[in-house]
């Protein structure tokens, strides 16, 4: 029966339903009473987005590669996507696969779906690289490719998501006006080849470029709660008091850890802590004062739903399309608190 069941795991299923384990997960968007993407999907986004087929007569098959579920993000996402197709594209076929962060495994997985016939991929890679070999595999094979989330090295359809470079831009400005100029930071970056890791890095590094802000400590907390809480307990041993001003953090699961470590160290006073996502509970600890800031990213899955089915129907798709992201602080967190990007 174990057997079976992991078997099961990675099996594609239809009509909307998941490999991945279905997870009481509450979404950020509701699915709404018609098609059209999220709040967070702007004029131009919107039209380039326009389905112009009629929805019933979308007929196709979509795998969905996700780096991985452990996170609120893929959780959600993979949640939404088939629930979306299933009530407003009943005609699209969606499997979704977990990679666990597993580089290897996901390009078996894509392989596999490939292999199986799928029209459409939708891919956020857990490794920017490893997905090239499988992504042109899939493309010889006539099947066409959208990156999710996170960009993958290879020729695809179209690239969605927020700007992961202007997010951590964002963040390194605001911390340049939080600390007056100057001031010492630690950055908790998330899972090494990730693109994400590498483009909110460089962002942040934009934002404080000409400042007397500086890095003194970059570490990886693989964008987990978990691993976030170890890395900072590390580095408020490292760093004693008065060393360190402020953290910058990939994402808000690893914000999370930090905060509690920093809380526990009793030096929640002296360090200002940044963040990147948008989740509803970094939302409410802004506005309870725990949490300095954090860069909205919105979930995708409406837009890559829609996106998939121009595909599917054979309509032209801009190669890159853009969702909304924007600082959310203290002056504006009540503005968010009851559509929060994440």
């Amino acid at each position: 029966m174990k057997a079976r069941l992991a078997a099961l795991g990675l099996a594609a299923l239809v009509a909307g339903c998941t490999a991945v384990p279905r997870q009481d997960v509450p979404v950020t968007a509701e699915l709404g009473d018609r098609l059209a993407p999220s709040v967070y999907c702007g004029t131009e986004c919107r039209s380039q987005l326009i389905l112009h087929a009629d929805p019933s007569t979308v007929r196709c098959s979509v795998g969905v590669s996700w780096n991985s579920t452990a996170f609120p993000y893929g959780a959600k996402t993979t949640q939404m996507f088939p629930d979306f197709a299933r009530k407003f594209l009943r005609g699209m076929k969606v499997t979704v696969a977990d990679a666990q962060g597993d580089a290897g495994a996901q390009v078996n997985q894509v392989s596999d779906m490939v292999a199986k016939g799928v029209e459409v991929l939708v891919i956020s890679p857990q490794d920017t690289a490893a997905l090239r070999g499988v992504i042109a595999q899939a493309t010889r094979a006539g099947v066409k490719v959208i990156s999710a989330d996170r960009q993958v090295d290879g020729d695809v359809s179209s690239y969605i998501g927020s700007d992961n470079v202007e997010a951590g831009v964002t963040d390194g400005k605001a911390v340049v006006k939080a600390l007056g100029g100057r001031g010492a930071v630690v950055e908790l970056s998330g899972s090494l080849g990730a693109s994400p890791t590498i483009t909110r890095g460089a962002g942040f590094r934009q934002g404080i470029a000409g400042s007397g802000v500086r890095i003194i400590a970059t570490q990886t907390a693989n964008y987990k709660r978990a691993d976030g809480l170890k890395v900072m307990e590390d580095l408020l041993q490292r760093f004693p008091h008065g060393q360190i001003q402020a953290v910058y953090s990939h994402n808000d699961q690893m914000t999370f850890g930090a905060l509690q470590a920093i809380r526990e160290a009793g030096r929640q006073n002296e360090i200002k802590v940044f963040s990147v996502d948008g989740e509803a509970d970094a939302l409410k600890r802004i506005a309870a004062g725990s949490l300095t800031a954090t860069a909205g990213y919105p979930l995708v899955a409406k837009e890559a739903a829609i996106a998939a089915a121009k595909l599917c129907a054979d309509e032209p798709l801009a190669p890159r399309i853009k969702l909304q992201s924007t600082l959310v602080d203290h002056t504006n967190v009540g503005q968010f608190l009851g559509r929060p990007p994440q």
